[in-house]
């Protein structure tokens, strides 16, 4: 059921989120092109509930340059996606219509659930599960962090979300650079009383998509288990955003929103009782693979 479909033509998805805004082109299932900018929208949203008229254009200028790049790569089809920005934001439908004038690509607001529905496709697509095993596929974005469980045979049985992610957090409780003990801790109980809130069903195995898993995974060199987010905690306590950025080649706006990324991380596998694998597929690709179901069926 969950199976990448292979589209013959390139197709390409950007991705507008509250860290990044993201371009992916994909044809016959693999990749051609891949850019990224980074946007810091989450920490206007956290900290005003708007995004400034100057932020609106940048993003729209960054967004009408990925579809260009993708147009030019050959792309039969481009679609925008806009993700916790334009469910947070005051003005997040100004945020869509400004970058919809600048670009003849659809764009659209998703809801936490389509981002968490995206974010499970693309993950369990990438990889061969067992049909009947239980799956939680975990996506800690920018602005906030979805949980979807389901099984290649079921689907998606359970999904939740929490209005909280690396971006948000860092904003809120870890600005300091490296945090102390002191405010990790009163971060991770920012993240536990939100997630109180949720009863998360077993499962048999656990995937971790988006950049906070993939930056964690240089530092630990594998799965994201109880120790190794321990571990990746205790280094992060130490360590500045310029010395993950030297030591471990942690892109730079990743760096300084990490400790909140691992922190996040931490208390969903906590609750999950698994070790996390990281996968580097997730919404982009499912939303790619959403578009290409499209295109076949019209």
């Amino acid at each position: 059921m969950w199976g990448r479909h292979h589209a013959a033509v390139p197709l390409g998805v950007v991705d507008v989120g509250s860290n990044t805004v993201r371009l992916l082109v994909e044809a016959h299932g693999k990749p051609i092109l891949s850019l990224r900018e980074s946007a810091g929208l989450g920490a206007y949203i956290e900290r005003d509930g708007v995004i400034p008229d100057a932020k609106l254009a940048e993003t729209a200028a960054h967004v009408r340059g990925f579809v260009e790049a993708a147009l030019a790569a050959g792309a039969e089809e481009v679609e925008v996606l806009i993700t916790s920005p334009g469910r947070q934001a005051v003005n997040g439908t100004e945020l869509r219509e400004t970058i919809a004038a600048a670009t003849s690509a659809p764009v659209r607001i998703l809801s936490a659930q389509e981002e968490g529905r995206l974010a499970f496709t693309g993950a369990l697509g990438s990889m061969h599960v067992p049909s009947r095993r239980r799956v939680a596929v975990v996506d800690v974005g920018g602005g906030s962090s979805q949980i979807v469980i389901g099984s290649g045979r079921e689907g998606i049985t359970w999904s939740g979300t929490i209005d909280l992610g690396s971006r948000r957090l860092t904003s809120r409780l870890l600005s300091r650079n490296p945090p102390n003990h002191e405010d990790l801790v009163a971060a991770r109980g920012e993240v536990d009383r939100l997630l109180a809130r949720l009863e998360l069903p077993d499962v048999g195995a656990a995937l971790a998509v988006g950049g906070s898993a993939r930056a964690l995974k240089r530092l630990v060199g594998g799965r994201l288990g109880a120790d190794e987010l321990d571990y990746a905690l205790s280094l992060l306590e130490l360590t500045s955003a310029a010395d993950l950025v030297a030591r471990y080649d942690v892109n730079p706006s990743r760096a300084e929103i990490l400790p909140a990324g691992a922190t996040i991380l931490a208390a969903i596998q906590a609750r999950l009782d698994t070790s996390l694998r990281v996968v580097r597929a997730g919404l982009r690709e499912g939303a790619v693979g959403e578009l290409s179901a499209r295109e076949r069926a019209a």
